[in-house]
This record gives C-alpha cells, structure tokens and sequence, in this order.
C-alpha cells in the first residue's frame, strides 16, 4: 500500500494483473460500469432489519492471538507455513472441504513458494459468493512486524464467518472462503519494485496481490469465473477504534447493502465518507468483471492517522473482540440480501 497525503489521507495502490491473468484479460474488456469507484450516496434499497449473528468475538479473536503467537508471517516462511497447517486444521473442523492451490510467484527476492487456501460450504445453487482476506504478513527485515490487523485481525474474523455458516446451513447460493497468500509487497512500498512479465516482455507485473491475481486466474483457466457473482475482501478490519468508510474502488450496490446493514445492526461504526485505499486484493476481480467490495480502515489505523500501519505496533493491544463482531455480524446479515439480489438478477 502507499500512502499519498491529498486533502487528508489519500492512499492509492495501482491496480494491476498476474502472468496468467494478463493474457486472458483482454478476452474480458473493461470492468462493468457497476465496478466504477465506490459513490457515497445509497442507491440499493434495504428493508427489513436483520438480526446478530452466532459470530463468536471472543473465538475470533482466539484465532487473530494464535496467528501472532507464530509471530511474522510472510510469504514461504516457516511460520505462514504453520499458520496455514492452523487455519486449515480449523476450517476442516467446521466440515468444510478444504484445499490449497501452491504455486511458485517470481519476487524481487527471488523465486518463493505460495499457496491459497480454499474451503467451500456448497449452497442450494452452483453460484458462488466469495468471502475473502489474505493472511500473510509484510515482510520487515529491520524490525518484528506481527502484523495484528494487517492481516491477522481479517483472518480471524474470516475463520469464525466460516463458523458460524457451516453451522447454520443449508445455505442457497455456494460459500468460499478464500484466503491469500502473498498480498504484501516484498520491497518497502506497494509500487517500488515490479517483476518480469513473460507473457508481455513490455509491461511488467507487480509486487503484491500474488495469491488474488493467480486465483482470478485459475478462475479463468478453469471457466469457473461466470460463477462467481460477488466477492467481499476483509483487510484491517479489527482496530479498537473501529471506523469503516467505503473504500474508493468497490462495486456500488454491494457496498450499499454492506453498509446499510452494518446500520441496522445498530453499528455507527460504519459511515459514509470515502477510504482512500484503491488496489488490494478485489482489484483482480473488478478487473474480470467481478462484483467486489474492500472493508478496510487504513487512514485512521492510529492515534492521528495511519501510524500503527505496517509498523511494530500493529501488535494484538489494537485489536478488539467487539470491532471483529461487528465486521462479522455485518457480512452475515448481508448474505441473504446479496443472495436475493444475485437471484433476481438471473431469473
């Protein structure tokens, strides 16, 4: 992620593609017009006020203090690789089919070895919403970053939504739970560094969104894509402080029942003003036209700003059960209305 200070805090990622991704993009055109930059007014009526959810915030919050516990965790290192044995150990407990898609992803520090993780709750229908959040940290040489929030905090919360709909099934449309590997880039900025591009000698790819981009890919390759009719990205979303605005790159409608929800729910937590966040893992399923939303506080994760962001104190005290609750309890509540809007839309 890189920070560039505008009016207040304006964060921009640039959007960009994997190796497989970039060849098969231009057989998809340009993103739909749904997939615009996120606007602040509600256009997606809301009715009938749902309720909280089974979502356990002390569970989750277990799951985030584990994850710390193996301490820094960036790509190919011994300790992803037992947070990955833990995260899927777990979901294995909940009944669901799990799998892991390794693949090897060319870096500014050389050849490193990752792997998604995919579980699958099957629904009445083939169509899939997916529920996502990457679990590798950003790699510190100068420094322990444990990376608490960024992203042990969306980890843990994704964990117990796997949960809690395992539980409560069945379920209409198809849930995966899909966590990354290697969104976080190597070098010390989002964009400071850039990979070859084999399939383009002439562009280049870039330094983050590894695990995203090759998923959007597989997707592709396997003509699973057209199933996929939305995808919800957690990242950062467990700070004490909690403050949830929409991130500026999101599809409208989802990000309007996402919000509205959160609303009803009793929680202020989410507003209406704009987070400046641009590319992050979504960014590859906008790109294929997938509808996609970011729930992400990044320019206030800190006393004044963002300065508890990609530093040593982005440690368990910043984390809070409640503010993991309310993310949970949100997205749960949502289903049903993106499931209904989805439905709608193909009768």
């Amino acid at each position: 992620m890189k920070v560039i200070k505008l009016s207040l805090m304006k964060l921009l990622k640039p959007v960009s593609l994997s190796v497989a991704f970039a060849s098969l993009i231009l057989l998809l055109g340009c993103p739909s017009n749904s997939n615009k930059p996120a606007e602040l007014s509600s256009s997606t009526p809301v009715t009938n006020a749902p309720a909280k959810s089974d979502f356990d915030a002390d569970r989750a919050f277990d799951y985030v203090r584990k994850q710390v516990e193996f301490g820094p965790r960036p790509p190919g290192s011994p300790e992803l690789e037992k947070t990955r044995a833990y995260i899927i150990d777990q979901l294995r407990s909940f009944g669901l089919n799990v799998t892991t898609d390794e693949f090897h992803a060319t870096t500014p520090v050389g050849d490193r070895k990752m792997a998604n993780i995919v579980a699958e709750l099957p629904g009445t229908s083939s169509d899939i919403i997916i529920i996502a959040s990457h679990f590798d940290t950003k790699l510190f040489k100068e420094f322990k970053f444990v990376g608490a929030n960024d992203a042990g905090s969306s980890t843990g919360a994704l964990m117990e939504i796997a949960r809690v709909l395992a539980a409560k099934k069945p379920n209409k449309l198809t849930y995966r739970f899909v966590f990354f590997d290697g969104e976080e880039a190597f070098c010390k900025e989002w964009d400071d560094c850039h990979n070859p591009n084999p399939a383009d000698p002439k562009s280049q790819l870039p330094d983050n969104t590894y695990g995203s981009r090759h998923y959007v890919a597989q997707l592709i390759e396997k003509n699973e894509k057209p199933r996929v009719k939305a995808m919800i990205l957690m990242d950062m979303m467990g700070f004490k402080n909690l403050r949830l605005g929409r991130a500026d790159l999101g599809t409208t409608w989802l990000q309007d029942i996402v919000w509205q929800t959160g609303k009803q729910l009793g929680y202020k937590e989410f507003v209406d003003t704009t987070e400046g966040v641009g590319d992050d893992d979504h960014s590859p399923f906008l790109k294929a036209s997938i509808d996609s939303l970011d729930i992400i506080q990044l320019s206030t994760y800190g006393v004044n700003d963002s300065e508890y962001w990609h530093t040593r104190e982005d440690t368990l005290d910043k984390i809070s059960p409640k503010s993991l609750k309310i993310v949970g309890d949100t997205i749960i509540a949502s289903l049903p209305k993106i499931e209904e809007r989805i439905q709608s839309r193909s009768r």
